[in-house]
Formats: C-alpha cells, structure tokens, sequence
C-alpha cells in the first residue's frame, strides 16, 4: 500500500500536480483504492506542511508560492545548505566525494548540453541526499526536509532560466572540490555563494517564473 502523503507530497513537489489544482477526494480514493477517510487524512498532513489549502466549497488546491516566501526560503537554504556541506565535509573521508565530483564534472555536463534537467535534478537530488546523510545532523536534516517540496519546485523553475544549469552545475562542482580536499569552511563558503547566486538570477527573472 503506498504511503499516499509522500506520494501526492511527491507530485507536488515535481509539479505533476500544479499550484492551483484542486485534490478531488473521491478521484483520489479511487485511484489509491482506499476510503476517503485515509485521504482526509494525507490532504491535512500535506495542509500543515503548507502544501495545500482547504478553501470553502472547494475543497483541498494546492498553494501558490508568493514572492516573499521564495526569497525566505532561499534566506533559509543559504544557511542550512551550507551547515550541511560544512558537517559533512567534516565527518567523512575526503575520498567519500570523489565520485561525486566526477559526475558533475563530466556526466551532469553532458545531461545539460542534450538538455535532460530532469535527469540532471534528479542526479542533483541525490547529492543533496548524500550531502545531508553524511552531516549526521537529524535536527538539519528535518529542517531540510520541512522546505523540501517548496526547495524542488523552485530548482525546477531556476533550472531552465537562461545559462543557469551549466553556472550551477560549476558551482556545485566547486562545493565537491573543496569537499574532496577536506576544506569544510570554503565548502559552506561557496554552498552559500552558489545559492545567493541562485536567489539574484531569480530576482532578475522572476517575472517570468513565479
């Protein structure tokens, strides 16, 4: 039986279900195979989370992000990405990150130039994953995970703004070089300086993706 929170939690994140649209309980029972109780029940976790809003005679749509809360979620990944990449740097080998950095060097290149993002998030969300595992901080690491399904939709809407992959692409790669020599505080340096970079290209643009 799936975990129907972490699903719809999942197509929200991705925007398979779009800001905007409405959670029909009944489709949704029907489609899981269960009672509507139980998908009550995943619409009010994804509704303290801030994922969705019960609006009355409408039922549960899914939140729009506004402008404030984008740049306050970036205020907030500056600071918690950069502890993890500090933290993890720290606490283990340097030699754990050099597969990594061989990935962004030459594979997640090549992902950019024939334009597959969506494999290129996808291997940029590992990173974060392993990133997090190795700061061994379950405090960070439930922080994180609070502003994740917000931290998705927003990578998905930088990603595709003009030159952006290939400078975040450079920027990680930076992160994992510092990582792999074992210096933690230019590791969270530049964790932080590729996210300010993040933030200010979405500034310029966000007419044109918020």
């Amino acid at each position: 039986m799936p975990d129907i929170f972490q699903v719809l939690r999942g197509r929200i994140a991705t925007q398979a279900i779009a800001p905007g649209a409405k959670l029909r309980e009944t489709d949704l029972a029907e489609e899981f195979g269960v009672p509507r109780t139980r998908i009550r029940d995943a619409l009010a976790a994804l509704e303290q989370r801030g994922l969705v809003e019960r609006i009355p005679n409408r039922g549960a749509v899914v939140m729009r992000l506004d402008l404030s809360q984008v740049f306050h979620i970036y205020e907030l990944r500056e600071v918690l990405e950069g502890l993890a990449a500090r933290l993890a740097t720290e606490r283990v080998p340097n030699a754990h990150w050099q597969e990594d950095v061989e990935r962004f060097r030459g594979p997640m290149k090549a992902l950019i130039e024939r334009g597959d993002l969506d494999t290129y998030i996808d291997q940029y969300e590992r990173l974060r994953r392993r990133i997090i595992e190795a700061a061994a901080n379950p405090v960070l690491a439930e922080m994180l995970d609070t502003i994740y399904e917000k931290t998705q939709v927003l990578i998905r809407r930088i990603i595709i703004l003009p030159g952006r992959a290939e400078v975040g692409r450079r920027q990680h790669l930076a992160t994992l070089e510092a990582m792999r020599r074992g210096d933690a505080a230019e590791a969270e340096r530049l964790r932080r300086e590729g996210l300010q970079s993040a933030k200010a290209q979405l500034e310029r643009y966000q007419r044109y993706v918020l």
